[in-house]
Order: structure tokens, then sequence, then C-alpha cells
């Protein structure tokens, strides 16, 4: 029986526009190994390994009428050369230039009639590099448990891992018809995907119901916050079809520092980081920017149990809820900043603002596919009045990475524009640097390599407090005989 599509997966199909392409994607430089790197060794890379994933040969098939969520389908005409793509930056192949060529690339959206997902192999990049560009569609991937088709072709070490690949033999694309009646007998067997999403909302409502009796004043913290609109901010602007795209590379000792020296976690320090790079930018641009001025952004978070967090306060899995956190953007002393944000997110900790995730989905669930539709259209354009930037940060892992042999030097995030937003924020942490990927509307954001670089200088800005805390510090007396 064929996999069908979940409510969540296909409001990411759903929201979609020409202006707003709900795939996600990276961009990774390499070292260039001694014996080379082309594009028959990445594709046959990916031949080896595919069948680890194997939604990637896999395509969306819609059901005649709509009548239920659409399905994922072999794709009998799967094409490697169609998927793994090959480009070259003109001499002198700099990292501009590679920017560049990223942001036209994120700019297109996926063809719907194929597996969703591209991959690029971009040659003559300076200093013997390399890079690979993933694009993939928010139906397929989501969340930081899941596994991407770049995941599935790196390695711990410079020896590739063989594995077995078995001949594929794709399965007949079923008829129109036939969908239907399975449409039908899911309904008929389950009454189906609507009582089951409909049982499974309601046993979510009444679990937040039971935490709401402890959680009052938190949930009614966070309704008030949704009902302050943020102010009015040129990071919400028409979006276009095009994009810039802009990079930033930090190290992750120095975010490790800054929590040492002052308290909270990484996390805090990197949305300290952002309010003060947004700061610093919007400075640039002549914008008014008084004390009370704040920047709304949307902070996807983990809501796992703090065990699984690790020492220096990266949280890994995938139980993820958005919250909205009031960046203090017109707070000129990098550390109040820092303080600032730290107490706002330990309020929302404490308060419960991070519950219903898991309700939203469910009831999302209930909606038939229409209304769905509809739904998630408007959710999508109730960003505007909402929040005014998104702000996503994903652990990586602390040593180096290899594909086919070729070590892994950057990996920069690329995050899909909401309607109405003029940049989107990811940034990754991996193998001691935090690496941050900024996608933006190309007639919006103009200037998005000056935010990047205010965001390395607002970095630069707390080490520096660092440093004059430890050289006030009294150095201890030493007793004369």
């Amino acid at each position: 029986m064929a996999d069908r599509l979940s409510p969540l997966d296909v409001s990411f199909l759903y929201m979609e526009g020409t202006s707003t392409p709900m795939h996600v994607g990276g961009v990774a430089t390499f070292e260039v190994p001694e014996e080379g790197f082309d594009y028959d060794r990445l594709v046959g890379l990916i031949e080896e390994r595919i069948a680890l994933v194997p939604r990637y040969r896999q395509r969306v098939k819609w059901i005649p009428g709509r009548i239920a969520n659409p399905v994922w389908i072999d794709d009998e005409h799967f094409d490697f050369a169609y998927h793994v793509r090959r480009s070259a930056l003109p001499k002198p192949g700099t990292d501009a230039q590679l920017r560049e060529l990223v942001g036209r690339i994120m700019a297109r959206p996926l063809d719907r009639s194929r597996p969703l997902w591209e991959m690029y192999l971009v040659e003559g990049l300076q200093r013997g590099r390399f890079a690979i560009l993933t694009k993939t569609h928010h139906a397929m991937v989501d969340g930081i448990a899941a596994v991407d088709i770049a995941q599935v072709i790196l390695d711990g070490s410079p020896g590739a891992m063989h594995t077995v690949s078995e001949p594929w033999r794709p399965a007949r694309e079923p008829h129109g018809a036939t969908l239907v009646l399975g449409a039908l007998a899911d309904l008929v067997r389950r009454p189906a995907t609507i009582v089951d999403a409909a049982r499974a909302g309601l046993e979510d409502v009444e679990r937040t119901v039971a935490r709401v009796g402890s959680f009052a004043s938190g949930v009614a913290s966070a309704a008030w916050t949704v009902a302050r609109p943020p102010a009015d901010s040129v990071l919400n602007a028409s979006t276009g079809e095009a994009r810039r795209f802009a990079t930033a590379d930090t190290s992750l000792e120095d975010y490790k520092k800054i929590r040492r020296a002052h308290g909270g976690t990484i996390n805090d320090v990197v949305l300290a980081v952002v309010a003060g790079g947004l700061r610093s930018w919007l400075m640039t641009r002549g914008e008014s920017v008084t004390a009370r001025t704040t920047i709304r952004a949307l902070v996807p978070v983990s809501v796992r149990p703090q065990t699984d967090a690790d020492a220096d306060g990266w949280t890994v899995g995938n139980r993820i809820a958005a919250i909205l956190v009031d960046l203090p953007v017109g707070e000129g002393a990098a550390v109040i900043r820092l303080q600032r944000v730290s107490f706002e997110m330990a309020a929302h900790k404490e308060s419960g603002q991070l519950l219903g995730a898991d309700a939203l989905v469910g009831l999302a669930g209930f909606a038939p596919s229409t209304i769905h539709s509809l739904g998630s259209r408007a959710a999508n354009g109730l960003s505007r009045r909402v929040f005014n930037i998104v702000v996503t940060n994903v652990p990586g892992p602390q040593y180096p990475l290899f594909a086919g042999g070729a070590r892994m030097l950057t990996a920069y995030p690329v995050v899909p524009l909401a309607k109405g937003q003029a940049v989107s924020i990811g940034l990754t942490s991996y193998d001691g640097g935090v690496y941050y990927g900024l996608n933006a509307d190309r007639d919006s954001m103009p200037d998005v390599d000056v935010l990047a670089q205010c965001l390395t200088d607002s970095l630069a800005e707390l080490v520096a407090t660092v440093e004059n805390k430890q050289r006030r510090r009294p150095r201890p007396k030493v007793d004369s005989e």
C-alpha cells in the first residue's frame, strides 16, 4: 500500500507559492583530496547509498478529487543525472560568487512531478575547494532527527563506508481509481484519517488542558505575546521570487567563553549575537533605534527533557516547539542584551509557553484537505503580524566529516522565507565552528552581506566583554615571607 503524506507534510505543499518555495537546503565546502573528487564520484556515492533514504526515489501522487492526502509512489523514471547536477564557478571562484549561485539556485521551486530534491556539485572554488549544495522539500524531511540525502554521503573518516546496493525495481504507479478506492478503504477501515486524527487531536487537547491548570499564567503570557503585534520593521516586506545568500563564520569556543563568563546557554548567546547584529545593521540603514526597540524572532527550540542536552547547552531531538522572543536590539550594552535574552528564554521554559506543539499538529490533521490548504496559507500570511524574523539553530558534530574522502570544511544552512519576511537566519555548529546562513529576499535585502558582517562584529563585542572582565579580575595576593 502506498505511504500517505501526513497532514503536516502535505501542509508544506499547500503553503508553497512562487515567492515562497518550501524547500530547505544547505551548502558545504570541501577540501579536494589528493586523489581528486569529481561528478562521477559524487553520483557513485549517492547511487551506493540512496537505498538508505528510499523516499528520495519517490514522488508525490495526488488523489483524484483530493479526497485524501496524497501518497508517495516510486518514480519509475528516476534519473540520477536530473537530481545530481554539476556547476562550476568562473575564475577566480570566490566565496562571493558561490553565495550568488546559491541564491539563484535556492530561489527556483522544485519540480513536483519528480522526487522533491536536488544536489549540485560546484567546482572551481578558490584554495583547492569545491562545494555541495542540497535542496530538499519540507514535505520530505523535517526536524533535526530526520535523515537527509546529504547526511548519508558523509562519513566520520576519510575511508568511505561501503554499503551493498541492491538492484532497485520501482513499484508500478497505481491508477487513479486504485488511489480513490484506497482512500475510501482507509475511511471505512479506520474512519480514518478523520476519526484517528480527531481522536489524536482530542487527546492532545486533553493533555494540553490538563497542563493549562498548572501553567495558566504561562499560557496567558504566550497568548498576550501573540496578541501584541511586533513593531513595524524593514524585516517585514513583500517577498519576491529572487534571493540573495550571505554567510558568516564564527568559532564555537567564543560562544562557550561568553557562556562561562556571563551565564545562560549557548543558544542564549546566539540570540544575543543576533540582537546585536540586527541593532548595528538597522543603524547602517539609518533606521530609528530607541532604547525600547525590539525585533520579534520566531525561534524553534527543543521541548525534550533537559537530560537530553549536552554540557554546552546544545539540545538534540526532534520534539520541536516554536517560541516568540523579543530581541532587545535597542539595548546598547552587549552584556545586558545577553542577560535580557537569557531572562526571557528562562521565563518561556518556566511558564510553560512551550506546550501545545503536539496539539497543534494533531488538530491540523482533522481538517479536510481543501480546508487545510486554506488554513496553511492563512497561517503563512499571518507571519507579518506575529513575528519579524526566523532564527534557527541546529547543532552538528564536533569532529570532521568526509564525503568520498574529501573533508568538509564548512556547512551553512539555507532556511526558506515565510511570506512577508525579508530574511531568515539559520546556523549550524560543526567541528569547532558556528556557521550562519542568511537567506534573503533579493529586492528587500540588497545589504544582506552587511547584516552578516554585523553578526560577526556582535560576537566580537561580546568576546571583548569577557576579556575585559578577565583583566579586571583581582589577582590573588601572595604572602611575603
